[in-house]
């Protein structure tokens, strides 16, 4: 991989020496503090590797389409060859006139200063940041797969492991341990889809289109995208540099995925607390306080709920950029990449911390007790009664909620529950005669019997969530195995452009027509 570093030079008269490359001709100088002010340098670190691979095929591309010699094709991909590491000068605008300066320096002004023809920084920009993003989209997906791979591990492990679902944070029913963690596993798999989704759109070559209305030189566009590892083409020229849905819509992508994962934390620091004890964190993933020595906080999680405001920010910040300008380019885009990668690296970091906790963490086993003092089983005495009893439902739940609502005042649990008290609460609600029996009560007193009986398609009896698990399972290799997909292509294509370049170079000093061999 190429290393880009920024060192500090010496200006000459206001204007650095990697920023000359564009001076003296429609301009003759430039404040130092304005190109400080402008210039995307630290930012563009990121992009050596791309702005190398798209000057390297575009000059095959150049020499295949007979628009410079052969020997000068050799000669400029020598010198991109070569110059792996780059120090550029804090002064310097961008990286694609540092790379530019490196080749006329290297191959003489003649030869170098021809690595620019038909084309402009404005398209090679922004096939760049589409080359770094659909790295940086495949390695999302990969760390997504990692955290459904855990989810489904820890769910095999937790089929029978009964806890209590809430709504409103009031207690409300009891689920399996396994059905919770399918259901952030069906969320990221959307996720995954999504990103997949994008990967398409994202993986397309505005190469070519030069700064707005591509060139009068007679360039293949498709032979650049193909070398580059494209599935196709931006085609319109000015959709193709003036766009940036792509980062718009990566970085909504990405705000989804926070929200997830946010969702997630904020339910076991909820769950994590010993007023809840529904689970417990792993050590190494919570600090003490600097004063109370019980405390165990959840901080790794606190920092993820955090940072998933900082990528819904971003979202914000680039749809509110993007939303006024003009067509084409404008150099306010070059404000929004960071943003972009930002929100990678938050979401990226997140899901690595998601995936390595996981498997740590630790379930309350037994909800019996708290089961009975939480009411949870009064669902499913109200369809008791709807089921072997014909009432009508609203009858039934207004019958048990006055139950409830007894046992509740009279400080006892559902364990204390009785027919007796059960018939005379119907007959004082509904005027009608109830004869439910002990043992049909104390039947609901199991929770893991309770989530038995709810064996309908995405419910939590163990039966059925271990179907689903499997059904996951399968869907998530086929994942994995479209991610390699797109890997495969961009390795072969970089081995395509890799191989041509080595054997021009070879042909330096052979005067020779090159023809498209694909």
């Amino acid at each position: 991989m190429s290393q880009l570093t920024v060192s500090t030079g010496a200006s000459k008269g206001g204007v650095s020496e990697t920023s000359k490359i564009l001076h003296g001709g429609r301009l003759t100088k430039a404040r130092e503090d304005v190109v400080r002010f402008t210039s995307s340098i630290k930012d563009d670190l990121r992009l050596i590797d791309a702005v190398l691979a798209i000057n390297k095929a575009h000059v095959v591309m150049l020499i295949e389409q007979q628009i410079i010699p052969a020997t000068d094709g050799a000669k400029l991909l020598t010198a991109l060859t070569k110059h792996s590491d780059i120090q550029l000068d804090e002064f310097a605008e961008d990286v694609h006139v540092a790379v530019e300066e490196v080749v006329l320096k290297d191959a003489g002004s003649e030869i170098g200063g021809n690595l620019h023809i038909a084309k402009s920084r404005n398209d090679q920009v922004a096939t760049a940041i589409r080359m770094v993003l659909r790295s940086e989209l495949l390695t999302l997906m990969r760390t997504v797969a990692h955290v459904q791979d855990h989810l489904a591990e820890v769910a095999g492990e937790n089929l029978e492991t009964v806890i209590l679902e809430y709504t409103h944070l009031q207690p409300a029913q009891p689920v399996t341990f396994a059905h919770y963690l399918l259901s952030y596993f069906d969320m990221l798999e959307r996720d995954i889809q999504r990103l997949q989704d994008l990967y398409r759109r994202v993986n397309l070559s505005p190469l070519g289109a030069g700064a707005l209305a591509t060139t009068s030189f007679a360039i293949n566009r498709d032979r650049t995208a193909e070398l580059l590892g494209f599935n196709g083409l931006l085609e319109n020229s000015i959709d193709a540099v003036g766009s940036r849905d792509f980062v718009t819509e990566t970085v909504a992508v990405l705000a989804m995925i926070s929200l997830n994962l946010s969702r997630l934390s904020e339910d076991l620091i909820i769950w994590s607390s010993p007023d809840f004890g529904v689970v417990e964190l792993p050590d190494e993933f919570t600090s003490t306080s600097s004063i109370m020595p019980q405390k165990k906080n959840p901080e790794v999680l606190e920092v993820i709920r955090a940072r998933a405001s900082h990528v819904l920010g971003n979202l914000v910040a680039v749809t509110a950029a993007v939303k006024s300008l003009p067509s084409t380019y404008n150099l306010d885009f070059q404000e929004i990449t960071p943003k972009l990668w930002e929100s990678v690296e938050i979401t990226r970091t997140s899901l690595d911390m998601i995936h390595k906790l996981l498997p740590k963490l630790k379930v309350t086993a037994d909800v019996s007790n708290k089961a009975s003092k939480s009411f949870v089983a009064a669902t499913e005495l109200a369809n008791l009664l709807v089921r072997k009893y014909t009432v009508p439902f609203r009858t039934a739940h207004k019958i048990v909620g006055a139950l409830v609502k007894s046992l509740v005042e009279d400080k006892l649990t559902f364990a204390d529950a009785t027919p007796d008290l059960l018939q005379k609460v119907a007959q004082d609600v509904a005027n009608i005669n109830v004869a439910v029996k002990d043992e049909e009560i104390q039947a609901l007193m199991n929770p893991l019997e309770l989530v038995q009986t709810h064996n309908v398609q995405g419910g939590p009896a163990p039966a059925e969530v271990k179907r689903a698990l499997a059904a996951r399972e399968k869907q998530l290799f086929a994942t994995k195995s479209n991610i390699s997909k797109f890997d495969k292509a961009l390795e072969e294509a970089e081995c395509k452009l890799n191989a041509l370049v080595q054997l021009y170079i070879s042909k330096k000093d052979e005067n020779v027509t090159f023809k498209n061999s694909s």
